[in-house]
């Protein structure tokens, strides 16, 4: 029976068979690899990472996909978690005598464009258990993302992400790749999580309030949207100019700020 892409899933099926085989390359799955992918869908990267890995773990939300991974693919193969990727205990994967796997977690998917920020924030909860992540996004994401300090897709995504994963942008795929086909440009990302922190926050939960306030208006100084956190004195302290804006901070002087609010 043909699946009809569902919009409510944020459903666009990778169908090109050059950018499939791109997306392998860039994973480069070994046998015993202990990867998973979210949203498997109609298995562009299921069916060839499957050829190689002893096992591979999914994590998909339409029960008709689910349904028809497992009338597809042998029990042994693949292991189906049927939920929310969003509400998912990524940690429980990690290596048991009932894994068939080895080492971190190994994260793929092309992800749902609706929901793909709130699941990056969860997956970087997970980020000690897991080796690396690849993912296909919106190309605007990736480029947020990736962005470096004072650029115009800088921002609460770029540093949040950056803090605790090294990321490469490694292509685009153009809408025509997928059916059916997204109005906008995707692109394909490698998310490696960075052991140990070069930066660590005392308090991360204070980490992220100061960056979300830091962005919270962007056309504001840092003396208004801190304005919470910091005096004019404090500013002084940390040797940061209190009439920039968020956008010109890079990782290292947020965390400063953090740790110094932290230590008061």
């Amino acid at each position: 029976m043909k699946h009809i892409p569902r919009k409510r899933f944020g459903q666009n099926f990778l169908t090109d068979r050059h950018y499939i085989d791109s997306c392998i390359r860039a994973i480069h799955p070994a046998p015993a690899d202990n990867l998973v992918e979210i949203g498997p869908g109609l298995g562009a990267l299921t069916l060839p990472l499957l050829k190689i890995l002893n096992r591979l773990r999914v994590v998909e939300i339409d029960r008709d996909i689910v349904a028809r991974l497992e009338r597809d693919i042998p029990p042994e193969k693949i292991a189906i978690h049927s939920c929310d990727a969003l509400k998912f205990d990524f940690g429980s994967l990690l290596p048991s005598p009932e894994t068939g796997g080895e080492g971190k977690l190994r994260v793929v998917g092309n992800l749902p464009y609706n929901i793909s920020t709130p699941l990056l924030f969860h997956l970087a909860d997970f980020a000690a258990n897991i080796r690396d992540c690849h993912f296909m996004l919106q190309k605007e994401v990736v480029e947020r993302m990736v962005a470096e300090p004072a650029s115009p897709e800088y921002g609460r995504l770029s540093v949040m992400l950056q803090y605790r994963f090294a990321m490469e942008y490694l292509f685009t795929v153009p809408g025509g790749a997928f059916n059916p086909p997204p109005k906008v440009e995707s692109a394909f990302v490698r998310m490696i999580p960075l052991a140990p922190l070069p930066h660590p926050a005392q308090d991360e939960e204070l980490f992220g309030r100061i960056v979300a306030a830091a962005f919270a208006q962007r056309r504001k100084t840092l003396r208004n949207t801190l304005r919470e956190f910091l005096s004019v004195e404090d500013f002084a302290t940390l040797g940061i100019d209190p009439i920039l804006r968020g956008e010109t901070l890079g990782v290292e002087e947020f965390v400063r700020i953090a740790n110094f609010c932290a230590g008061r």
